[in-house]
């Protein structure tokens, strides 16, 4: 009889621990790195495999979809907790204005006057370039601005703002060395503004204006 129950608190004991192991309790208990791993395997594939014809499906489907199911079925949470939604909006507004009206002085002197810009970025003459633009970045700011860096600031509070901005800084790399040097404040800065607003929407608004003024600049769209 004493054995009986002597196994059978072993079986409940490793019924609990096997629990324990499920993908949806890892997700949860051991958020921040199953993140880094998950989030680091993604930039890879991005790299290295072309998953449909165009490159924006491919990170809408990598940092935009694969994130939100990660969140949704296995975290059991709403996308909002990671900066999908609105946020603080007013503020929001404020900060996107400011930040288009600072960054577009430097974006038209380095689109005009600086050439390894202007090469890297000279490869559209239409303004159909804006649109696929903004469905390439809408994944690229969720994935850093809303599901790495609220994860992170979980467990390190503001230091996620630098912990989130390193592997937006190493996905530069390749890209003109005066743009790549300065993606981690770059990084940083977006990041601050996620994190002032709690959403991904408005450093997305900021990201979507530089990219499209300086891919429009370079391109002569502009006419200058």
């Amino acid at each position: 009889m004493r054995l009986s129950l002597k196994y059978k608190g072993l079986a409940r004991g490793w019924t609990g621990r096997l629990r324990e192991l499920s993908p949806a309790k890892l997700a949860v208990k051991h958020e921040q790195v199953l993140v880094t791993i998950v989030s680091t395997l993604l930039l890879m594939v991005d790299e290295y495999r072309r998953l449909t014809p165009m490159y924006f499906l491919d990170r809408l489907l990598l940092y935009l979809a694969v994130p939100l199911v990660f969140i949704i079925f296995l975290q059991k949470k709403s996308p909002a907790a990671y900066g999908f939604s609105w946020g603080r909006w007013r503020t929001g507004l404020v900060l996107t204005a400011g930040g288009m009206l600072l960054m577009a002085p430097v974006i038209l002197y380095l689109a005009l006057e600086v050439p390894a810009m202007q090469a890297y970025y000279q490869n559209s003459r239409t303004w159909w370039a804006a649109g696929e633009i903004f469905l390439d970045l809408i994944g690229w700011e969720f994935f850093f601005r809303g599901w790495i860096l609220f994860s992170y600031a979980k467990k390190y509070g503001p230091d996620a703002l630098w912990l989130q901005a390193v592997p937006f800084a190493l996905a530069h790399i390749g890209k003109p060395e005066l743009e790549t040097l300065s993606t981690i404040f770059g990084g940083f800065a977006f990041g601050w503004i996620a994190w002032r607003t709690r959403s991904f929407i408005y450093p997305l608004a900021v990201h979507w204006f530089i990219a499209t003024l300086l891919t429009a600049a370079a391109s002569g769209l502009l006419g200058f």
